[in-house]
């Protein structure tokens, strides 16, 4: 007769994927989902996945970028653990409206506290600004009141992609603790 060892289950987290639509928000979903990135449409509405990262059951809330969506946003921030808002590195003329849009999400009491990761997606196109000049375009020094990194990512090749994941984890670790 054999023993099978039970393994601890995983925490389960919640995360809101965030950010204007084109972002690249379903890829990065399905990049970490490791599922087919070639066909990809906008989101109406949302998407979820559950992946496991270092311990962790990460339930993903992939939420719609358009105009009419974002103001349906609130309905989704109760009890989320981590926030990853996505920008589209290559399209400055975006930058202001990320930034407000940032700022909007970082301004809403469900969401105090929350830790945010800010891809800085599309680095894998000639044009797209590094993620220095987004991070000073966004704001970011100014955010106090949490923790925040900003993380050069590609969705589409998934350079980068593990390094903000690995920070998600650390940070829901400190944040479970506290």
């Amino acid at each position: 007769m054999s023993l099978k060892l039970k393994s601890a289950p995983d925490r389960e987290v919640r995360i809101l994927l965030l950010g204007l639509d084109n972002g690249g928000k379903t890829t990065l979903l399905k990049q970490l989902a490791s599922e087919d990135i070639s066909h990809i449409t906008p989101t109406q509405g949302f998407n979820i996945k559950s992946v496991q990262s270092q311990g962790f059951k990460l339930n993903v809330w992939d939420i719609g970028g358009q105009r009419k969506i974002r103001p349906y946003w609130r309905n989704y921030f109760k009890n989320t653990d981590m926030l990853v808002n996505l920008c589209h590195s290559a399209d400055r003329k975006r930058f202001e409206e990320t930034g407000q849009g940032l700022a909007e999400l970082l301004d809403e009491e469900k969401l105090s506290d929350v830790p945010v990761l800010i891809f800085a997606n599309k680095q894998d196109l000639l044009t797209a600004a590094p993620a220095s000049e987004i991070a000073e375009g966004l704001n970011l020094h100014t955010i106090r009141d949490r923790m925040w990194q900003i993380q050069s990512c590609s969705a589409l090749t998934g350079e980068g992609v593990q390094d903000g994941m690995t920070w998600v984890c650390k940070n829901i670790t400190a944040k479970k603790k506290q």
